[in-house]
């Protein structure tokens, strides 16, 4: 057994049904966490091999053929350290209602989700509480329309 399947098998054993959703492909791995055990989550991944996170990015899932009324946040986790998990991306999911996505921050984990978080924030409108430095990094600080990555955003001049 891989070291990666060991620790996708240990978290669905830690985890329970808090881990809502598993899928496995070669070296392709998402693991969706339900929000109240995110940070745990994450620091289980730290403690096995998984050292950084290569980028934050999330997803309007409204949208979509099955809408969800929610925000997906996904954590793409690798490693610099680990021999048998370099190459290896293992992303970990949580899903959050649209009208308050609302999670804590990762970055007490992994530092270098601080501007992933950040960029998040301000193109999806997920509040990470306790980010060391929650702030726009791309738009203008007086900027107050919608998110611009949602999907009920509109361009000016668009109809």
């Amino acid at each position: 057994m891989s070291k990666l399947q060991s620790v996708v098998d240990e978290m669905r054993e830690r985890f329970g049904d808090r881990i809502r959703n598993v899928i496995v492909d070669r070296k392709i791995v998402k693991v969706e966490v339900d929000s109240s055990v995110v940070v745990e989550a994450a620091r289980f991944l730290r403690e096995r091999g998984f050292d950084h996170v290569k980028g934050v990015t999330g997803v309007d899932l409204i949208a979509l053929t099955k809408p969800e009324n929610a925000i997906e946040v996904l954590y793409h986790a690798g490693s610099y350290t680990d021999e048998e998990l370099k190459g290896v991306v293992l992303t970990l999911s949580v899903k959050l209602p649209r009208d308050e996505p609302e999670m804590p921050s990762l970055t007490q984990v992994w530092r270098s989700a601080e501007y992933h978080e950040r960029e998040t924030f301000e193109m999806l409108g997920v509040r990470f509480v306790g980010h060391p430095d929650l702030r726009r990094l791309l738009l203008p600080e007086w900027y107050s329309d919608i998110p611009p990555l949602r999907k009920d955003f509109k361009p000016a001049g668009r109809p």
